[in-house]
């Protein structure tokens, strides 16, 4: 059996103007919560921490100073020790600084987690797998709304199952390992 890569935990999108919007996303009390204790696991191990945030151009609401893309407070996320970076793009591999980083420091495995399940989340699990990384999405640790056609919960198990295999390996928080 192959000796694990490094690994390094991949908080997408947990910002004011998606976590507090006017439409809450699915289980925005557990996700936050799951995403912590992640942390904490990572930081007990020295895993990397990355944590993307989703901007748009200057003078839209998602300007990159807007209060909407500033991570929010609650995430345990240490500005001195972690690694906060700008994203325009659902992927957040796409002309970041992540790929880079990730490379520099030897990762292999990313441990993914955080908002909106359908949109960044998805596009990083796929882009990610597809440039070689093995991915881990913590199952009961990404979220989204509901969209009008279906719910969030619906959504999440969607992209749970069609993820995984193919794309990604499914952990729970509890079974998530750094």
């Amino acid at each position: 059996m192959p000796t694990p890569g490094k690994k390094a935990l991949l908080i997408v999108d947990m910002q004011h103007g998606l976590f507090y919007a006017p439409q809450q996303p699915f289980g925005a009390e557990k996700l936050l919560a799951n995403i912590n204790i992640l942390i904490s696991r990572a930081r007990d191990k020295n895993a990397p921490i990355f944590a993307a945030r989703h901007t748009g151009p200057e003078g839209s609401p998602l300007a990159e100073s807007s209060p909407l893309t500033q991570l929010i407070p609650q995430l345990a996320i240490d500005a001195e020790s972690d690694d906060v970076f700008v994203k325009r793009y659902p992927n957040c591999l796409r002309d970041t600084t992540l790929l880079a980083s990730l490379q520099q420091a030897g990762i292999e495995e990313l441990v993914i987690c955080g908002m909106k399940t359908e949109y960044c989340v998805d596009t990083t699990c796929r882009a990610a797998a597809d440039l070689g990384f093995q991915v881990t999405l913590i199952s009961d640790a990404h979220s989204t709304t509901d969209n009008g056609l279906i719910s969030a919960s619906q959504i999440i198990a969607h992209h749970n199952q069609t993820l995984s295999g193919p794309f990604v390996q499914l952990a729970t928080t509890a079974d998530a390992e750094f």
